[in-house]
């Protein structure tokens, strides 16, 4: 088994007054030549946008973007004629393909939106642009992994263009929880949302990570209660 250790002190930062945001792989105007990704997952940011404030409308091709609202909301607006709010516990999935313009606002007047924007390349090029929204039920995730992004066209998951797989789960402490890879020749990112868990002979705690390659399976234990965010992608 390989393992990278990525601890949120290390993460890129900047705050621009409107928004905050922290980046696990290098991004914009931050560079680190050694996180420059985790196989096939490029982008994992960590963003609060202040009230009212947001991103204008701007392009992205061939890349799989998927939204995972933390806590407030987003308005999201695109060249496919796609508008509405993503909410807390609701995920946005879009595949760029050959070419999208989206706007994303904090419609709130007083509330921060804190979220995860997570890229990953994909497995097929230049494909017709999708969008997706869907909300999940936080119950699902309690002591158990819930499979938000799957390969798989399915009303139970969100689809993503590429052999990857997004799962979360919310843990009581001392909670042992384990993992079997769907596709053994993935590699898996570990994220740590809140809390503290031990996992391959390391503490980490919130917003730290770990990837882990050439495995079948692993195993956590929440230290406290703690909720985790599992990416499972292709390594090349």
């Amino acid at each position: 088994m390989n393992k990278i250790i990525h601890r949120a002190k290390d993460r890129g930062y900047f705050n621009h007054g409107w928004l905050e945001t922290y980046h696990s792989f290098s991004f914009a105007g931050w560079l680190d030549r050694n996180k420059m990704g985790f196989g096939l997952l490029r982008v994992l940011n960590d963003d609060t946008v202040a009230p009212g404030m947001g991103f204008g409308m701007h392009p992205h091709d061939n890349m799989e973007i998927v939204t995972i609202i933390l806590k407030g909301q987003l308005k999201h607006r695109d060249s496919m004629d796609n508008e509405g709010v993503i909410k807390e516990n609701e995920i946005q999935a879009m595949s760029a393909g050959s070419g999208i313009l989206h706007s994303e606002f904090n419609p709130s007047e007083r509330e921060p939106c804190s979220l995860f924007q997570i890229w990953v390349k994909p497995s097929e090029y230049d494909i017709k642009p999708r969008y997706e929204q869907k909300s999940f039920n936080s119950v699902d995730k309690k002591n158990q992994f819930m499979v938000l992004v799957s390969p798989m066209k399915s009303t139970e998951t969100m689809f993503i263009n590429q052999n990857a797989y997004f799962s979360i789960a919310e843990l009581d402490n001392g909670f042992e929880i384990e993992y079997e890879l769907k596709d053994k020749r993935n590699g898996i990112y570990i994220f740590v949302i809140e809390g503290e868990i031990n996992i391959a002979d390391e503490n980490l705690k919130r917003r730290d990570a770990v990837g882990l390659s050439d495995l079948i399976s692993f195993k956590l234990m929440s230290m406290t209660e703690a909720e985790v965010l599992v990416i499972e992608v292709p390594m090349k």
